[in-house]
């Protein structure tokens, strides 16, 4: 603590260019926040995927459907435990920008094999018995105000009824928590009764094994019913599953990775050749800290501080203010599901500042403690 008041006046002898270093340390680690909530946005579903699930869709894509009575025959293979299927809504609500994560299920058994959904017994019963009920996620729910009894409009851009209308008049019967709480889910046979084309096709299967460590070979098994179909199959777990839609948008983990480690590589040889500027237009006064009885590793300590306190200030303020400003992003555009920096983001952020602050500092710290005191002094 003896060295800060030198540590920050040496820092303060040319504000403008500690304030700028500062802005472009603060810059980067906003720009990190954000990006880390981009990565979290498009893969942070992989998380909540169920070990014991296996999913199920069409070879060639997952837009190509597959007849519904391929149920009971994936029910009957050995190592599963139950089976259900869901097709994509493309739901939305007034706002055909915003789209909902919405599925049409067959309820009883969806609700067997998402156990991780916990929805109250009494809704469970009023969704089970009610054809135009849906039930929603606690973060849909809060996003758009429902609650158990509301009536609205469900609009779909894909799904057309017989009259050629694109609405599904719903009532929310339930909000759900735990799994992936930003879904709305209805009943599939009320979908599929009013469409107009591609009735008793589902684009997606979903079952649960009684031994996740059989999964590969229930998943071989699955495919092998369907081989030389006119749908053949593709059994993944759902986490490939999720991983493998994700990066339908690209590998957007590389992507972040790359745009982070440039920034944060210009910012090391901004910060690096700031402290080095510092140092030799300090040369004389080093001199004479050492000449008054500082130590050669209290002199380092002093040089490496001042990296560190320039990088901590600026990265915790542009982790702090990116985090905040991506909340806000996340909280105006529904349609970016989990938008927000994670805490392993956070951590891995605090941990790179420090980091930067150390490498950018060493070589100056080591040239200050190399520092002869008569050479210096001569030259000065």
């Amino acid at each position: 603590m003896k060295y800060l008041p030198l540590v920050w006046a040496n820092l303060m002898r040319r504000k403008v260019r500690t304030v700028f270093t500062l802005l472009s340390v603060f810059i980067a680690f906003m720009l990190f926040a954000v990006l880390g909530a981009v990565d979290q946005a498009f893969t942070g579903g992989v998380e909540l995927a169920g070990a014991d699930r296996l999913m199920v869709m069409n070879k060639t894509g997952l837009i190509n459907s597959m007849p519904v009575n391929y149920v009971d025959r994936i029910a009957k293979v050995p190592g599963v435990a139950a089976v259900t299927l869901q097709d994509w809504v493309g739901a939305y609500y007034q706002d055909p920008r915003q789209p909902i994560t919405g599925f049409a299920v067959d309820a009883p058994s969806f609700l067997e094999v998402h156990s991780d959904m916990q929805l109250p017994p009494g809704q469970a019963q009023a969704w089970l018995a009610d054809r135009t009920g849906v039930i929603v996620g606690q973060i849909l729910a809060k996003r758009y105000g429902w609650k158990a009894g509301d009536h609205f409009p469900l609009r779909s851009n894909i799904w057309r009824d017989k009259d050629g209308k694109s609405t599904w008049d719903v009532t929310v019967d339930g909000v759900y928590s735990g799994g992936q709480e930003d879904l709305l889910l209805m009943h599939y046979k009320y979908l599929d009764d009013a469409r107009a084309f591609r009735n008793n096709q589902a684009n997606m299967f979903v079952l649960k094994v009684a031994d996740p460590a059989r999964s590969g070979a229930i998943a071989r098994d699955v495919d092998q019913l369907f081989a030389n179909s006119a749908a053949e199959s593709k059994t993944q777990t759902e986490k490939a599953f999720l991983q493998s839609f994700a990066a339908m948008l690209g590998n957007i983990g590389k992507i972040v990775t790359g745009i982070v480690s440039a920034v944060l590589f210009s910012m090391l040889l901004v910060t690096a050749n700031t402290m080095a500027q510092s140092i030799r237009e300090r040369v004389s006064e080093l001199a004479v800290l050492k000449a008054l009885g500082f130590s050669r590793r209290g002199v380092g300590l002093m040089v490496l501080g001042e990296s560190l306190l320039v990088t901590v200030l600026g990265g915790a303020l542009g982790l702090f203010l990116g985090s905040g400003f991506a909340r806000g992003i996340g909280s105006k555009l529904p349609f970016l599901q989990n938008f927000h920096t994670p805490p392993a983001s956070i951590a891995l952020g605090i941990l790179l500042m420090l980091l930067l602050g150390l490498l950018a500092g060493l070589l100056p710290a080591v040239q200050a403690m190399r520092l002869q005191v008569a050479t210096a002094l001569r030259r000065a």
